[in-house]
């Protein structure tokens, strides 16, 4: 497996794709009402990063039909956009791709649709603070297993489960590269291959409720969990530069 160390001058522009889908996330969390539907939310976003620059990543990647993947409620990850009308209550997964000058940001949240119940914010907060936890954790000389290890348990010792058979992965001048990121641990935490200086990764926690095992809908795209209850994801594009974490989808 090898995995790209990238330069100074790559990273630099890497974060300038991660930035604007940090831009466009910032943008739809601040605008979705309840009533908008997964439709418009996706043009909107399609059109905001497009005026910065940006070219839609997703959009047509492995023959994805939209700019944004919007997850609702039990939708873990992969939601096609449709004319489902957003409700007070509801959770919303937003996935953005971008791709400038060749390279490629990527980044995830779950954000409410107006007021939403206790539960339903702690298995937001889960995700969010896995991803935190795991970025916080990165140095030069561990392994992704061990990444995979943290997340887990970060995961698991809130109440929760990760989602199985999917992962966060690398990035740069493909929208996933090698590694495989986990978000459990399978095998040993002191195999495979280390972190590195010049890597660049993104970490994506995708966190269910009772059971990990995941069922594709008949859109083909759309992943839920086999409890049928509801889920949340979050993700960061990160660069590892001068022994530490740096995240490259702030906005």
């Amino acid at each position: 497996m090898a995995i790209p160390l990238r330069k100074p001058a790559e990273i630099d522009t890497l974060r300038r794709a991660g930035a604007v889908v940090g831009q466009t996330l910032e943008y739809l969390r601040g605008i979705i009402k309840p009533g908008m539907s997964l439709i418009e939310i996706d043009a909107l976003g399609e059109e905001f990063l497009r005026k910065r620059g940006a070219e839609p990543s997703f959009k047509g990647l492995y023959g994805f039909p939209a700019a944004v993947c919007t997850s609702v409620n039990e939708v873990v990850i992969h939601g096609v956009p449709t004319d489902y009308r957003v409700q007070e209550g509801d959770i919303l997964g937003l996935d953005i791709g971008t791709k400038i000058d060749g390279y490629y940001g990527d980044a995830a949240i779950t954000m409410p649709v107006g007021e939403i119940s206790e539960d339903d914010q702690r298995l937001i907060d889960c995700s969010k603070e896995a991803l935190y936890e795991a970025i916080d954790a990165i140095r030069p000389g561990m392994r992704f297993k061990e990444l995979s290890a943290i997340l887990e348990e970060s995961i698991t010792s809130r109440g929760y489960v990760p989602l199985r058979n999917y992962c966060g992965h690398g990035i740069g001048t493909k929208p996933h590269d090698e590694p495989n990121i986990l978000n459990y641990l399978e095998g040993k935490p002191k195999q495979g291959p280390k972190i590195k200086n010049g890597m660049v990764f993104c970490l994506e926690p995708m966190v269910c409720q009772k059971s990990g095992e995941p069922v594709v809908l008949e859109d083909e795209w759309s992943v839920v969990s086999e409890d049928g209850l509801r889920a949340s994801h979050y993700e960061h594009q990160v660069a590892v530069v001068d022994g530490k974490a740096v995240i490259l989808t702030l906005p």
